[in-house]
């Protein structure tokens, strides 16, 4: 089983929350821009004995519903006029699914490259903490639904997978050998993009967020840390977990 924990050590990506904004910008309440939002990108299920995810279709449409309530109920406090991306069907479904994860991919580059000092790449260097806050989802992203009678797009992940019994009698197992495992994944990215440059403005990202997304109130809590620090935004800071 320590053999297995050696494995199945964590890396050390994104142990705390980190925010990042693009040089420039602004976004001040009421400044009369719109933002369209996406539908969340959401997933829910068990992490294995050897750390791999394991969906479940019940917890990840509980915590779908959850967050989709959480969030209606949190446009009000953002700052501006916040819009809801229209149901889209076929090819236009097809290229949102495409761009959610696209931002998915690029806010783990941001997490590993860019927030970890050790790990920036050469481009996004420069003489102060920040180092250089660049990263884009291209210009295409201006022809998804909705995106020509708005200003911003706000895409949000979220990924969590609650440790089994294995999992934990693994986490243990390798701390009596001095190995450190994690049980459980709590991940989710919060960004908003220009919908004319396809450049990322905004991030929050965190990969040990609190709140139990299949229960309505811990969708509540995770809302509001998805969504603290957003530019404008009147919401209050979220509860730590």
């Amino acid at each position: 089983m320590l053999a297995a924990a050696a494995l199945a050590v964590a890396t050390p990506a994104a142990a705390q929350e980190r925010t990042a904004v693009r040089a420039g910008f602004e976004l001040p309440a009421n400044s009369g821009k719109t933002i369209l939002v996406f539908r969340p990108s959401v997933s829910v299920g068990a992490q294995s004995t050897g750390g791999m995810f394991e969906p479940n279709a019940d917890w990840t449409d509980s915590a779908r519903k959850n967050i989709d309530d959480a969030l209606l109920a949190r446009q009000a406090s953002l700052g501006n006029r916040v819009v809801m991306a229209p149901e889209s069907y076929g090819e236009d479904a097809r290229r949102v699914e495409e761009y959610t994860k696209l931002f998915a991919a690029v806010s783990q580059a941001v997490i590993q490259y860019q927030f970890f000092v050790g790990n920036r790449l050469p481009t996004k260097k420069r003489d102060n903490k920040a180092g250089v806050f660049e990263w884009s989802l291209g210009e295409e992203v201006g022809s998804l639904p909705g995106a020509r009678e708005a200003d911003y797009a706000l895409f949000l992940y979220n990924k969590d997978a609650y440790g089994s019994t294995g999992r934990k009698l693994l986490q243990f197992a390798a701390a009596l050998g001095g190995v450190g495992v994690t049980s459980g994944e709590h991940a989710g990215y919060a960004g908003l993009v220009d919908l004319r440059t396809g450049n990322l403005l905004w991030l929050n990202a965190d990969a040990q967020m609190g709140g139990d997304v299949r229960e309505a109130d811990g969708a509540i809590k995770r809302v509001g840390q998805l969504l603290e620090e957003f530019p404008g935004s009147a919401a209050p800071v979220a509860a730590q977990p």
